[in-house]
């Protein structure tokens, strides 16, 4: 823990924007590119955002969402919504047009800030055919183009009718329980929930997580993890608010651009999958890049041989290796790992942050002791406030004495460090995102010539796994592998679309005529 950070009074994040830029003044807030915004500067930069979206009728508790990759606006929109008492509706930017109307509508946000271009896709133009009727504005981060209703600077611009007092008096009213973010996480039903989380529960977590990482005010803090993640959000710029750190955006994953990042740009906080570090530990390069201003890796997602965190600490030279463990309905922080030995750090996800518990139940919720796996529950201010709109979905998954049920399976130490073993839910992870089943197995079955679908989840080197999707095709109909992963590029974000495609004359079932995935995966490993 630094001797230095003075955990922050602010319990939403207005008070923390105003608390911030009286801390840290003149220090970098943002840096992108030719874009630099300090923390005492901040507020004004904010309340431009809140003034227009007052301006457009935004009312406390409305909804605004953001499409847009890692970039100074997105931080500038985030706390705009935030300061205007509205809830921030984050979209993977991976989505395809349907995909992101449907979250658009469900959470009833009335304003889109969406990215002109990313990637050589016209973000605007894949919402057009399909846009929500409860959609009032588009706002787009660059060029308007034909299919969004304004540019930011214009709509900006907009808002200069309304003063920038009526816009603090807004964010003064603000309460530490009201909702801060609205984030769709799927689930084994299919469609994404609203998971509904508060102010105080973000600042109240990630004041830890900076307790703990050691994370300071002046750290150069690279995000390379998305912003519509918590990863990127939560423990990525909110944690450099918290702490009076700067944020770098990087908006696309690349191990080759990250590497020389850190020597030009002096980065001295760096999140990564294991494979990042893997890469800098090979890279030829390695011992003539000045690589000394580091001192904070924060990994994680996958199995973790102990020698990487000793080679991370000895030859990358981290004062400090993190792993941990959330989910989105904990505010993405549950249990954390930092100053252990390497054993620890690799193979274990940590214990439970302060304020909170973890526990692991049998099938009928009864706790085990130490060491007997079962299912990963939490308890405490982290767990979120329920999922939008949906008590079924809330009251399945938080039970009557308040605890959440993650669906993952795993151990408790002595120590109380939690292990992660399996997961009860079929759940696989591609590259970092969270891949459910059931969503992708309801979008294949739209397709005319199949008549039934199970997704499973692949070992994949590169990937840590891949989606492989076994059919059972329609009578008399013809599909093949290529046909099925081009159809489903069309329809659904990259991470999701199967990279195999199995054809089956039937499906292995139990007794109730469910598929039993577990044979099917030994079938689909068989050598052809």
């Amino acid at each position: 823990m630094t001797a230095h950070f003075v955990p922050p009074l602010a319990r939403t994040l207005p008070a923390l924007v105003i608390e911030a830029a009286k801390r840290h003044g003149e220090r970098v807030f943002i840096e992108d590119g030719d874009t630099r915004i300090d923390y005492a500067s901040l507020p004004a930069r904010v309340f431009a955002v809140s003034r227009a979206l007052i301006g457009q009728g935004i009312e406390p508790g409305d909804r605004v969402a953001i499409w847009a990759p890692n970039r100074a606006e997105w931080i500038l929109a985030a706390l705009g919504i935030h300061c205007a008492g509205a809830a921030m509706v984050p979209i993977n930017t991976r989505m395809k047009g349907p995909e992101a109307a449907d979250i658009i509508e469900r959470s009833g946000s009335r304003v889109l800030f969406v990215v002109d271009r990313f990637l050589d896709i016209d973000y605007p133009a894949m919402l057009a055919g399909c846009r929500p009727a409860t959609l009032e504005k588009v706002v787009a981060i660059g060029e308007a183009g034909a299919h969004a209703d304004t540019d930011w600077a214009r709509f900006l611009a907009d808002g200069e009718g309304v003063s920038e007092g009526q816009a603090r008096l807004r964010a003064q009213a603000v309460q530490p329980d009201d909702m801060s973010d609205l984030m769709f996480t799927s689930g084994t039903t299919g469609r994404p929930k609203g998971v509904v989380s508060a102010h105080r529960q973000i600042i109240q977590a990630f004041i830890e997580y900076v307790k703990i990482a050691g994370i300071q005010a002046g750290d150069r803090y690279l995000i390379v993890n998305p912003f519509f993640h918590t990863f990127g959000y939560k423990a990525g710029w909110v944690t450099c608010l918290i702490a009076g750190a700067t944020v770098l955006p990087h908006p696309v994953f690349d191990a080759e651009a990250v590497f020389r990042r850190i020597e030009a740009d002096r980065i001295s906080v760096l999140p990564g999958p294991p494979t990042l570090y893997l890469s800098m530990l090979a890279h030829p390069k390695l011992a003539q890049t000045d690589l000394s201003s580091l001192r904070v890796a924060v990994t994680g997602a996958s199995t973790i041989p102990p020698v990487l965190i000793e080679r991370m600490r000895a030859e990358l030279g981290f004062k400090v290796v993190l792993t941990a463990y959330g989910l989105t309905e904990c505010g993405g922080l549950a249990t954390i790992c930092a100053d252990d030995d390497a054993e620890t750090v690799a193979l274990t996800s940590g214990h439970a942050i302060p304020g909170t518990e973890v526990r692991i139940v049998d099938a009928d919720n009864r706790p085990l002791p130490a060491g007997e796996a079962g299912e990963i529950c939490l308890h405490g201010f982290h767990v979120m406030q329920g999922y939008f709109e949906n008590a079924e979905a809330t009251g399945e998954t938080i039970d009557a004495e308040g605890w959440l049920h993650t669906g993952d399976v795993g151990t408790l130490d002595a120590r109380g460090y939690l292990r992660i073993t399996d997961r009860l839910k079929d759940m696989f992870i591609v590259g970092g995102f969270n891949c459910y089943p059931a969503e992708i197995e309801a979008a294949l079955t739209a397709h005319p010539s199949i008549a039934q679908v199970a997704v499973i989840g692949l070992p994949d080197e590169r990937m840590v796994e891949v989606g492989c999707a076994c059919v059972v095709l329609r009578p008399g109909q013809a599909l093949d592998e290529s046909g099925l992963i081009a159809w489903s590029r069309e329809r659904m974000a990259n991470y999701k679309v199967p990279r195999f495609v199995r054809f089956f004359a039937s499906l292995p079932v139990n007794a109730s005529n469910k598929v039993v995935k577990n044979e099917l995966r030994a079938l689909v490993r068989v050598p052809a």
